[in-house]
């Protein structure tokens, strides 16, 4: 069972690394880009939509949404595109990758920027 989760888990992984390659291409139209480019930012962003904490319900996103979201996004993306992107990833992720820490910091940022922004408008709201 555990070899099924782990392959899966694994696929998933891949998807994400292709979705990655090809929302940097130009010949990808701007909408699916657009839903590209927040499917990935989403799947590594440190932080869910759902909290990991909340019993059962805090792994839904990471189980249920974020495959529907990787599905819709293969649909968006023509095929000979899809295929390019395959062998970047596949070579990607045979390679050791750097940690880029400028990236993390940014999403780190623009999430604290949005919480501290909800903070503030529901501080002034209630008084």
């Amino acid at each position: 069972m555990f070899k099924n989760i782990k392959a899966w888990a694994k696929n998933l992984k891949k998807q994400i690394f292709i979705l990655y390659f090809a929302c940097k291409d130009q010949r990808v139209p701007w909408y699916a880009k657009t839903f590209t480019i927040c499917i990935v930012a989403y799947a590594f962003s440190p932080i869910d939509f759902i909290p990991d904490f909340i019993p059962i319900l805090g792994y839904l996103d990471d189980v249920i949404l974020l495959p529907l979201g990787i599905f819709l996004a293969l649909k968006m993306i023509p095929k000979n595109i899809l295929l390019e992107s395959e062998v970047q990833a596949e070579k990607w992720m045979n390679n050791d990758k750097p940690k880029n820490w400028v990236a993390a910091s940014i999403i780190l940022f623009i999430w604290a920027f949005i919480v501290i922004w909800a903070i503030l408008k529901i501080y002034r709201y209630f008084n």
